[in-house]
C-alpha cells in the first residue's frame, strides 16, 4: 500500500505545466483576437487550425455561413499570429440551396494571384431548372476563366476579399445568366496550396538555364565572318594599290 501512495503523489498534472497563448487573425482581418489555446511549447502550435466565421470578425450576421480556416505563422511571446489557409460554406447552408428540379453546378479551379499564391476555388451554381450537360460545361469554362484573370491581378488578400463579400460570385453569376438563368452562386470552399516562397524556389530552378544560352551563341556566330570580312578587304585594298606604287616609282 505504500508503494502505490508514493507512485500516485509522483503524478504530474500536464495541465500546470501548459501556457495559455492568445491566437490573433491575420492582418487583412485586422488582426483580430480569434481566441486562446493552451500549449506545452511553442512548437506545438505550428499545426494547429482556428476556425472563425465571418460573422465573429466582423459582426455582419449575414455571413455567419462562412468559415474561414487560419493556421499559425509565426509565435511572438505567447502571441500566435496566423496566416489564411482557406474557407467553407456550412453544410446547412448549401443543402437549402439545392431542391428538386435545379442542377447544382460545381468545379475546381487552380489559379495563381498577383503576390505568387496559389490558390484552389471551388465555385457552385445552382440554376433555376435542370439544365444539360454541354451547358454545365459552359458554366465550368466561364468559372475557369473568371477566377484565373481576376486572381492574376489581385493580391492574397484582395482575392479572399472578394470572396467573402461576394463579389467575385457575383461577377461570376452576370456572366453565367446568358447561358441559363441562375438561382445562386457561391465560392463554396477556397484552399491557399502554394505560398510565394515555394513558386520562387521553382522558378530559380527553372529559369537560368535557357536564358544563358543565347548569349553565348551570339559570341561565338557573329565576330567570326565580321573579322574575316575585315580582313579580305584589307587583303584586296593592299593587292590594288601595291602595283600603283610600284609604278610611281618607277
Amino acid at each position: 500500500m505504500a508503494d502505490k501512495s508514493k507512485s500516485s503523489r509522483k503524478v504530474k498534472d500536464k495541465w500546470k505545466e501548459k501556457s495559455w497563448f492568445k491566437i490573433y487573425a491575420p492582418e487583412m482581418f485586422n488582426s483580430i483576437e480569434l481566441g486562446e489555446t493552451p500549449a506545452s511549447t511553442p512548437e506545438e502550435l505550428g499545426d494547429r487550425i482556428t476556425e472563425a466565421t465571418v460573422q465573429d470578425l466582423t459582426g455582419d450576421f449575414s455571413k455567419m455561413h462562412i468559415k474561414l480556416r487560419f493556421k499559425a505563422s509565426s509565435i511572438k511571446g505567447s502571441e500566435v499570429h496566423t496566416q489564411f489557409i482557406g474557407h467553407d460554406l456550412t453544410n446547412d447552408y448549401v443543402r437549402r440551396l439545392t431542391r428538386r428540379k435545379r442542377t447544382k453546378t460545381e468545379h475546381v479551379v487552380d489559379a495563381v494571384t498577383k503576390d505568387g499564391y496559389t490558390i484552389r476555388v471551388k465555385p457552385m451554381v445552382v440554376t433555376e431548372r435542370r439544365i444539360q450537360s454541354s451547358q454545365e460545361t459552359s458554366l465550368r469554362n466561364t468559372m475557369v476563366s473568371i477566377v484565373r484573370s481576376q486572381a492574376s491581378t489581385m493580391l492574397l488578400a484582395e482575392v479572399i476579399k472578394a470572396i467573402v463579400s461576394g463579389d467575385m460570385a457575383k461577377d461570376i453569376s452576370n456572366a453565367t445568366k446568358v447561358i441559363i438563368p441562375m438561382k445562386k452562386v457561391e465560392i463554396r470552399r477556397s484552399e491557399v496550396i502554394a505560398f510565394p516562397s515555394e513558386s520562387r524556389q521553382f522558378a530559380e530552378v527553372s529559369q537560368p538555364e535557357p536564358a544563358e544560352q543565347p548569349p553565348e551563341a551570339e559570341a561565338e556566330v557573329q565576330p567570326e565572318p565580321a573579322t574575316a570580312e575585315k580582313e579580305s578587304e584589307e587583303k584586296r585594298a593592299e593587292e590594288e594599290l601595291s602595283p600603283e606604287e610600284l609604278g610611281s616609282g618607277n
